[in-house]
């Protein structure tokens, strides 16, 4: 238990030294904001290149790895989805909900989790997964999120929208531009390195510090929004808390167990890759749900609270995955 924890000690611990800020005001209002900016458009894309521009094609190739992680993130979005419709849900709200459960936080957790408990060969597999995650997942959800608020739906539209929103995500650009460096045998200056280097060397710390400020933020229920109707919001509010823990439980339990089953029964991947795989299946909800909520302005409480509940979380679940699992790192 001692060694676990040593693992998952530095990680919450950056974590919660965001979270500790926030709340006693030692970084603004502003600051997860800003730093999540820098995380995004900087540090995380340089490390994302910089893994593949160093990634051999037989690291890269790896479709058992690949089918496992995507299937089961796609079927635990396609339950939870086909749950939150048949129980009434707006399809753009279902949808929200779904990747709320089944978006693993590879870019935030999953690269400092994956260095600490497996060392520098977690980078490419964590990779592969951040790029599934952010690429095909979200572009699933962004097109079900378009189609439920489009009444004129004209697919080759939806398409191009997909795709241009796709072509200016850093985190897709940044590897794919990787992989072009690898394959073209290009050899970066000694400059170059070393710039991304520094850069990539901050994208860990700074993400989770990040994800503590996020995590910090106050805000309003929707009882704190209107004091009519005090009993309707009372019910919402323990409506969205269940589903929340709904969620959480579907991320931290079935998409792991899920990833073990095709991992080990399934694909027959290697241990150590089916170890991988099920511990970033198993990390907690990433940002990207609630951001999602909020720019298409969707109810956005329920996938806030499934972040922070999942976070929490995830301290016990990982602990216990990474005993099971026989970690002395």
């Amino acid at each position: 238990m001692l060694a676990t924890l040593e693992i998952l000690l530095p990680v919450f611990g950056l974590i919660f030294a965001g979270f500790a800020c926030r709340r006693r005001g030692v970084l603004g209002p502003n600051s997860a904001s800003e730093l999540n900016r820098f995380v995004v458009w900087l540090a995380l894309p340089a490390l994302l290149f910089d893994t593949m521009a160093h990634a051999t094609w037989h690291q890269l190739y790896q479709p058992a790895f690949v089918a496992t992680f995507s299937i089961a993130c796609i079927a635990v979005f396609a339950l939870i989805l086909a749950l939150r419709l048949v129980n009434g849900r707006h399809l753009a709200d279902a949808s929200v909900d779904a990747i709320a459960a089944s978006y693993p936080n590879t870019g935030y957790i999953g690269f400092p989790l994956g260095v600490i408990a497996f060392g520098q060969a977690s980078l490419t597999p964590t990779t592969i997964a951040t790029i599934l995650v952010a690429c095909v997942l979200f572009a699933v959800a962004i097109v079900l999120i378009e189609i439920g608020l489009q009444t004129e739906r004209t697919p080759h539209k939806l398409g191009l929208k997909v795709l241009r929103s796709l072509a200016r995500n850093p985190l897709i650009v940044s590897p794919l531009a990787g992989v072009a460096v690898a394959s073209l045998h290009v050899t970066l200056p000694a400059s170059a390195e070393t710039f991304l280097k520094l850069l990539a060397g901050a994208a860990s710390p700074c993400a989770l510090v990040s994800l503590g400020l996020f995590l910090a933020e106050k805000r309003p229920s929707n009882a704190d929004k209107s004091d009519v109707n005090d009993a309707s919001n009372t019910n919402d509010e323990r409506g969205a808390g269940g589903i929340a823990l709904l969620l959480t439980g579907v991320k931290l339990i079935v998409q792991p167990a899920l990833t073990w089953w095709l991992a080990s029964r399934v694909f027959g991947l290697a241990p150590s890759l089916v170890e991988m795989a099920v511990v970033l299946a198993a990390l907690p909800t990433g940002t990207g749900p609630f951001m999602l909520a909020e720019f298409y302005r969707r109810e956005a409480h329920v996938t806030s609270r499934t972040i922070l509940l999942s976070t929490v979380g995830s301290i016990v679940t990982l602990s216990l995955l990474l005993m099971l699992m026989g970690h002395r790192t």
